[in-house]
């Protein structure tokens, strides 16, 4: 596992400091608007009921928590956590007339949340940038409750050489759009190398395991590109 690129201090909270005003534009660019579809997807399998407390961690502008309320007739609560203060200031905008989402600026190895105090736990597209995986998902695991529910949705291994092809190729681009549209392409190409060097699929189900989860399995998305992992706590 490498993680060298997560370990350089204060490089990713640069990243979003200067992308994080253009950051649902640039997704939506990304993925040519598939990450809402995928991010639908996550919800799905989770199925929520209604009146569960969800926490969302590395929330961006907090796409997965307006999913989870609309979903549950807006009755839940949430508690929105992203290290970057800019990208709490937008999702706070955005998501105005959600009233039961708690805004919360910190890292995933570090909540300010109680033990056993969550039903559902989401972070996606965030995992592969926290500087430790393992104090992320030991973190995880405290925030739920017994019996509640571990997901994470982030870019993957793509398992079809063809479709791998076409993808790397794509990604070349990525760092000239985020040029055109946020007027830097350096977030970008920092962005794209995160992904390479991120762990495969069956390597995370490992860790997930290592820190208690059970039941764990994952579901690709797109050929592999995104994967989406579940584990339980009990």
């Amino acid at each position: 596992m490498q993680q060298y690129l997560q370990n350089k201090k204060g490089l990713v909270q640069r990243v979003f400091d200067n992308v994080y005003d253009k950051y649902d534009l640039m997704n939506d660019f990304m993925s040519l608007g598939v990450h809402r579809i995928w991010k639908k997807d996550l919800l799905s399998w989770m199925n929520p009921s209604n009146n569960k407390t969800l926490i969302d961690v590395a929330c961006g502008t907090g796409d997965l928590g307006k999913l989870f309320l609309d979903a549950t007739d807006k009755n839940g609560e949430i508690f929105c956590v992203d290290p970057n203060k800019g990208m709490i200031g937008k999702g706070k905008e955005k998501l105005s007339t959600y009233k039961n989402i708690n805004w919360i600026i910190a890292p995933a190895e570090k909540l300010p949340i109680q033990d056993n105090s969550c039903d559902y736990y989401t972070i996606s597209f965030g995992l592969r940038n926290t500087k430790d995986l393992n104090k992320a998902l030991s973190e995880a695991y405290r925030v739920l409750k017994p019996g509640g529910r571990y997901l994470c949705l982030e870019f993957s291994k793509i398992q079809n050489s063809n479709l791998d092809f076409i993808y790397k190729n794509y990604s070349r681009l990525i760092p000239l759009v985020g040029k055109a549209i946020v007027g830097q392409k350096e977030p970008y190409e920092y962005l794209i190398k995160s992904i390479e060097e991120f762990i495969n699929q069956e390597e995370l189900i490992d860790l997930m395991n290592k820190n208690k989860f059970v039941n764990c399995s994952y579901r690709n998305l797109s050929g592999g590109i995104v994967a989406i992992h579940s584990g339980w706590k009990v």
